[in-house]
């Protein structure tokens, strides 16, 4: 299994609104080949940060999506206004040691 972990911040009071964009998303992604599930955090001591683990059979799967078209238009639904916190966009890849 493969885990890709994106985490941003929100700086203006569009948190909600994103949160609700998360809520109503496309589902484009989860019929696409590799696709295990997605899920969308806050945590409870900052609402305004997000974070995106999306689960894989294999790195490669991953890619392929994160690459397609259908990945630029998955993002269409997050409101335009939205700011995010300079610098605190980061992705990072796991591996699964155990469960």
């Amino acid at each position: 299994m493969f885990i890709a972990l994106s985490t941003f911040t929100i700086a203006n009071d569009t948190e909600a609104s994103v949160k609700e964009a998360f809520r109503n998303r496309p589902h484009m992604v989860d019929s696409t080949p590799g696709f295990q599930k997605l899920q969308v955090l806050s945590p409870q001591d900052n609402p305004n940060e997000i974070w995106l683990m999306t689960y894989w059979d294999d790195e490669e799967s991953f890619k392929t999506w994160y690459k397609s078209h259908q990945y630029q238009e998955s993002h269409k639904g997050i409101p335009k206004d939205t700011k995010l916190v300079p610098g605190s966009t980061k992705v990072r890849y796991f591996s699964v040691v155990g469960e």
